[in-house]
């Protein structure tokens, strides 16, 4: 069976999708879609901005969800089960047909909005921590006094975890002492996916209740529950819960190959899934799409 999984924040690049333009009328005019929906010209800035630039909230996350979604729909995609992490859920939750085209992208900039604000709200921020088994991690951060919780699940000895700056700080700190190889603050605006992020999660829960999801043409692994789903209030609770749960990352891909995945299809810009996938589970074929 073919899984389809599609990347988050932090894939963007210079330059992405303008072959896709340039190549494609459909991509073209989703592009164009897309520019009239969001009221400025993404596409410039994907095309032709600098890093720093991409690395505007406004701009990363729909740039992100645009290469994805856009890239899939020019290939003609048919997979048997999504995935996607973070913000690739999104772009999942479109390619299997539960969210249309215009719906999730104006999700995915409300989200981005609504992130930018929570994160402005206390100074806070993300870790990476690097060969240390998961129940570790989560009873060094249940031990410090704040908020710090493990936020991504991404494959075995690869963990990050969220909350608090000094939180997260004191958290690296016991890391290191208890063997961790590196545990090293990230270069991110905020502690996504912690509960730093419950106004940002309210905010989001009443757009996402007031969009039409339908019942998809196949089943998504959630980040949340890392388990297949397939009924339309459930996809929309989870989805809610997204930006203060963990992506269990390694759980979903686990899940999908006792479910009978063999072939892992990364769509979107850069190949960190495949890479990750590859760590999880080194006997499943993993393809990075392209046009």
């Amino acid at each position: 069976m073919k899984a389809y999984v599609f990347p988050g924040q932090g894939a963007q690049f210079t330059g992405m999708g303008k072959d896709l333009y340039e190549n494609s009328p459909l991509a073209k005019e989703l592009f164009e879609k897309a520019n009239d929906i969001l009221g400025f010209r993404i596409t410039d800035i994907m095309f032709e901005g600098t890093a720093e630039e991409l690395k505007e909230t406004k701009v990363t996350q729909p740039a992100v969800f645009l290469h994805s979604v856009i890239l899939a729909k020019v290939l003609d995609v048919r997979p048997d089960m999504v995935a996607g992490h973070s913000l690739g859920e999104f772009s999942a939750l479109v390619v299997n047909g539960a969210l249309s085209f215009e719906d999730g992208l104006k999700l995915v900039s409300q989200r981005a909005m609504a992130m930018q604000k929570a994160c402005e709200i206390t100074p806070s921020t993300m870790a990476a921590v690097l060969n240390l088994d998961d129940k570790i991690v989560e009873d060094i951060c249940a031990s410090i006094d704040g908020v710090v919780v493990a936020a991504n699940y991404n494959c075995p000895g690869q963990l990050v975890i969220s909350g608090e700056y000094k939180a997260v700080e004191l958290a690296c700190e016991k890391m290191k002492e208890a063997g961790a190889k590196r545990a090293l603050i990230l270069p991110v605006g905020g502690a996504f996916h912690s509960p730093m992020m419950e106004p940002a999660r309210e905010e989001l829960a009443a757009a996402i209740e007031a969009t039409t999801f339908a019942t998809p043409t196949c089943p998504v692994y959630q980040n949340v529950t890392a388990n297949a789903v397939s009924d339309a209030t459930e996809i929309k609770k989870n989805l809610i819960s997204q930006l203060t749960g963990a992506v269990r990352w390694t759980q979903s891909v686990q899940q999908m190959i006792a479910d009978g995945a063999t072939s892992f299809t990364e769509v979107g810009p850069g190949k960190v899934l495949v890479g990750l996938v590859n760590k999880i589970n080194k006997d499943v074929e993993t393809i990075s799409a392209s046009l």
